[in-house]
């Protein structure tokens, strides 16, 4: 078989998988690793963040597709913008981050090689987050002289429809759907180390557009994060990560898939300040248990500008 037959062959298996398709969802959601989301700040505190993150590693599909050995290569880089606020005298934020990615895709078909690539602009991500216990809203200078304590915060994570997609495709970096993430989490001090814990579920509304005009459903998909750490100095710590997802089945036209998902990463992530106002994290991640999906390796740095409202 030539080489123009095996990619049109990919290609033709790749759009009867519904499954497929959960590569830059699934990546962008649930796989996330962060520990400190529900730290406090000081109000008016403004960052610019820079992101690149590179994920590689085997894809697990229904056994029913004739498609083996499936491999992804995926780098996406983000520019994200949050800022803080006080709300009812606790401090609260919000933030945007723009994502553009880009995909290779190499397996067999039917014993025979192929390969599919993607990339364009990702799906834009909002949140907003507000402490309901610790965290009060201060100024810089009443912050510094603040002992961290308890918090428990709340958030809203909303991801809108905006990445390229093309409804030929089975696999796209837009997602042609809002899905909405609310999510608790609590924030404890001990001393010089802290621990973690969030839990949260995406909720997905239909892409009626999928592939050709099919309407594709994907049920809730439960998350959770676990995260442990020590902080050597301000802007200085170390954290382990461990993150828990599952469900997520979807359906085409009614007719579901047997794609429900049951993973776990686990990984680090290490915060660097560089500057009074610049730092820099770098974070690495990789699949403990895959019941569908990527089992990817991920390793991601950041780089963060920080300033205060005068």
């Amino acid at each position: 078989m030539n080489i123009d037959s095996l990619s049109q062959a990919f290609r033709r298996f790749l759009y009867m998988s519904s499954g497929v398709a959960l590569f830059f969802s699934t990546l962008a959601s649930a796989q996330e690793l962060e520990p400190r989301t529900y730290s406090a700040v000081p109000v008016g505190t403004n960052f610019v963040v820079l992101d690149y993150a590179r994920s590689s590693g085997g894809v697990s599909l229904d056994p029913a597709i004739p498609i083996t050995d499936l491999q992804a290569t995926i780098n996406t880089y983000s520019l994200g913008y949050s800022h803080s606020f006080g709300v009812a005298g606790h401090v609260a934020s919000v933030a945007v981050s723009v994502p553009y990615s880009n995909a290779d895709l190499n397996g067999n078909v039917e014993g025979a090689p192929g390969h599919a690539y993607r990339s364009g602009l990702g799906d834009v991500h909002f949140r907003f987050a507000v402490n309901i216990l610790g965290g009060p809203a201060l100024a810089p200078e009443e912050f510094a002289r603040h002992t961290p304590t308890t918090i428990l915060g709340t958030s809203l994570t909303v991801i809108a429809p905006t990445g390229q997609y093309v409804p030929s495709r089975v696999i796209n970096v837009g997602s042609n759907r809002w899905s909405f993430k609310p999510e608790v989490g609590l924030s404890q001090p001990l001393g010089n180390w802290f621990v973690e814990g969030t839990a949260g579920v995406w909720l997905f509304t239909d892409n009626a557009d999928f592939f050709g005009g099919k309407r594709r459903s994907q049920n809730p998909l439960l998350t959770f994060q676990w995260h442990g750490g020590y902080t050597f100095k301000p802007g200085l710590w170390l954290a382990a990560d461990l993150t828990y997802f599952t469900g997520g089945e979807t359906s085409v036209n009614g007719v579901k898939d047997q794609d429900r998902q049951g993973n776990t990463r686990y990984g680090v992530t290490l915060s660097v300040p560089l500057s009074t106002q610049w730092s820099a994290k770098l974070a690495w991640s990789r699949g403990l248990t895959t019941r569908f999906g990527g089992n990817f390796q991920t390793v991601s740095v950041a780089l963060q500008y920080r300033w205060f409202n005068r």
